[in-house]
């Protein structure tokens, strides 16, 4: 018995999978799993129905707090891949882990997914399981098959699978965030319609403001308004709070690993408010040098996790970093929303690296440091001092160029 244990959502790609892993590759069974990260309810239904259509047997695997941890923890490092909160990229690796687990489990010879030859989640997926000695298969890459053809074979053959909302959109959700993309969205200069947001109201219609107050503890949210929360129901909570005034859309043209450039679509209202609030707080306590140092670091750190590579040994070094400026990214930070934006108006730490008296306009001096305002003299009469001579420097050598004589350049 040859063995294969497929990802399986149930959806139109795993499930025509599901024949082809049988008829082209010659599987004598296939198993589904499922891994929950924080999908609507109604999709595991799809995914129970269809392996019960299809004759698979389907595991469910829940990896929700696995996942919720990871994203938290991605607050730490501020992981946002060209402006947006890496939800997918960072499921994919949970995802991975958990469906190789199970294919041990059930002595599978391989492991499958439905991804395309264009997309960022084969690369994702097969990061974790080419480190293991199972084979891997990609039906949909290897024979090269379009969203049409696998449309034609399932109705061929009377599979009971819809494609995203009714065939419409391609739809990926999680905890974390929620993508939308395909058909007209994959036009650049098409206005989505309203219709494709779920988790984000149109900004403006919730009316008054709310103000939320996050709690952190090296660098991880732990509390909102003084009620504490495990990871999947903070984010739960803020989702849902957020996302009632339109907090966490973005609409953008995003560059794939591949280089392939493309139009997405997502909703992400927890994950903008985490990350404006963290963020809000590493500018009291961190000083300038660990600001400005720790962009560069964060920068890596999304740039790995977007490749589904956070098990990488750069990855672990850059933590060593991040997890020692966040020891003291402990306090409150608290984020108003209103009309699509979560902005932070507040933030206070018994770390922060301020001193109100010192920056006030209404104190003399620098209080406790024996520094005067007049201090400052010194400072900036060199301020700028290197620049201004090599521009005296550079204007006197072209003077003397237009006038090797000493003449005015023109003849007598």
């Amino acid at each position: 018995m040859e063995r294969v244990a497929l990802a399986f959502s149930g959806g139109l790609d795993t499930t025509v999978c599901v024949g082809l892993l049988e008829e082209e590759y010659g599987y004598d069974e296939v198993i589904g799993v499922t891994v929950d990260v924080g999908q609507p309810d109604e999709e595991f239904d799809e995914a129970e129905e269809t392996a019960e259509a299809l004759g698979v047997d389907q595991y469910v695997v829940d990896a929700r707090e696995e996942f919720a941890t990871l994203c938290l923890d991605s607050l730490k490092a501020n992981a946002t891949y060209q402006g947006y909160p890496l939800g997918t990229a960072l499921a994919r690796p949970v995802i991975a882990t958990a469906i190789l687990e199970t294919a041990k489990e059930h002595d599978c010879d391989a492991v499958a997914h439905g991804c395309t030859g264009k997309g960022n989640d084969q690369l994702r997926f097969e990061a974790v399981w080419r480190d293991s000695d199972l084979d891997v298969i990609a039906p949909v890459r290897e024979l090269e098959l379009t969203r049409e053809w696998e449309m034609e074979y399932a109705e061929e053959r009377g599979l009971p699978v819809e494609s995203g909302n009714e065939g419409d959109w391609s739809i990926d959700t999680n905890l974390w965030s929620r993508s939308v993309e395909g058909a007209k969205l994959e036009d650049p200069g098409y206005v989505p319609p309203e219709d494709i947001y779920e988790w984000t109201d149109a900004p403006g219609t919730a009316g008054d403001t709310d103000l939320v107050e996050i709690e952190f503890h090296d660098g991880e949210p732990v509390a909102v308004d003084g009620e504490e929360y495990g990871p999947v129901e903070l984010i739960e909570h803020l989702n849902e709070r957020a996302g009632a005034y339109g907090v966490g859309r973005t609409d953008m043209m995003e560059d794939r690993m591949l280089g392939l450039k493309v139009r997405e679509n997502y909703e992400h209202p927890a994950a903008t408010v985490l990350l404006n609030a963290h963020e809000a707080l590493e500018g009291l306590v961190l000083t300038q040098e660990e600001r400005d140092f720790k962009e560069q670091v964060d920068q890596q750190w999304a740039n790995k996790a977007y490749q589904g590579l956070i098990d990488a040994p750069l990855v672990r070094a850059l933590e060593g970093f991040i997890d020692e400026t966040q020891s003291r990214v402990t306090g409150t930070a608290t984020v108003k929303l209103e009309g699509g934006s979560a902005r932070p108006v507040a933030r206070e730490s018994e770390y922060a690296a301020y001193s109100e008296d010192a920056a006030s306009f209404n104190t003399e001096t620098v209080e406790g440091q024996g520094i005067t305002q007049k201090d400052a003299t010194g400072v900036a009469k060199y301020h700028g001092f290197q620049g201004r001579l090599a521009n005296a420097v550079t204007d006197a050598a072209n003077q003397k160029t237009l006038t090797p004589d000493g003449g005015d350049g023109e003849g007598d």
